[in-house]
This record gives structure tokens, sequence and C-alpha cells, in this order.
């Protein structure tokens, strides 16, 4: 009889589990960072802000595909998920840093949906970059 773990339905709902939690920790990171109620935003009908969440929770999960696609471990797949989503957060900070004449946080809360919609795509793009580099 094989191990317990190497069964493809115990290793999906493992990983499945693990990406779940990754993302509610993740995205309360994110909530701390930004300066708005992400679900009270969304919940007042702000389109900007469901953009931008939007984008962030498609740029973490698209990550994690990539590093479940590429390691053979939990840990490894953790590991990678767990760089790849602080390069993800820089990338947010350094989206702040590069507009100095606006703040993205208050634009993005006045349901701005251009900046909504520049930051969801740089969510997109950076996940794809940090996951095409995942080994």
């Amino acid at each position: 009889m094989s191990n317990f773990w190497e069964y493809t339905l115990v290793e999906t709902a493992a990983r499945y589990s693990v990406v779940v939690l990754c993302l509610v920790l993740f995205m309360a990171i994110f909530e701390i960072v930004t300066s708005y109620n992400n679900w009270e935003e969304i919940k007042k009908g702000n389109i900007a802000v469901a953009m931008a969440t939007g984008g962030k929770l498609f740029g973490i999960a698209n990550i994690f595909r990539f590093s479940i696609e590429h390691n053979d471990s939990l840990t490894q797949t953790m590991g990678w998920g767990l760089y790849g989503f602080a390069l993800l957060l820089c990338g947010y900070f350094i989206f702040e840093f590069l507009t100095p004449s606006f703040k993205i946080d208050e634009e993005i809360a006045n349901d701005n949906r251009a900046v909504g919609f520049i930051s969801l795509v740089i969510s997109i793009g950076l996940s794809y970059v940090i996951g095409a580099n995942i080994i």
C-alpha cells in the first residue's frame, strides 16, 4: 500500500487548502497595507477597489499556480508562494512610489477606475513575471 500523501486526491486537497489559507493571510496583509477597507468599499460598490483586489487575488493565485507546477513538495510550494507574494507586495509599493503626483490608495478609495484597472494589470502582469522565474 502506498503512502497516504502520495494519492493525487489527497495531494490536491492539501495544496488547495494551503493556497486558500495563504490567500486569506496575504489578503489580510494587503488589507493592513492599504488605507481603505477592501471589503467595505466593495460592499459599497467601489469598482476601482474591486478591480485592484481582484488583481491581487489573481496575482497571488497565479504565483501559486506556477509554484505548484514547478515544485514537488508542499513546503517548496509554500516557500515560493511566500517569496512571490513578497515580490508582489514590493511591486505594489513601487507602483505607489512611481506615481508621486497622486496617492494610489486615495484614488482607488475614491473609485478612480483607471487607477484600479492599472493596479489590476500590474498585479496580474507581475504575477506572470514572478511565476516565470519560479524553478
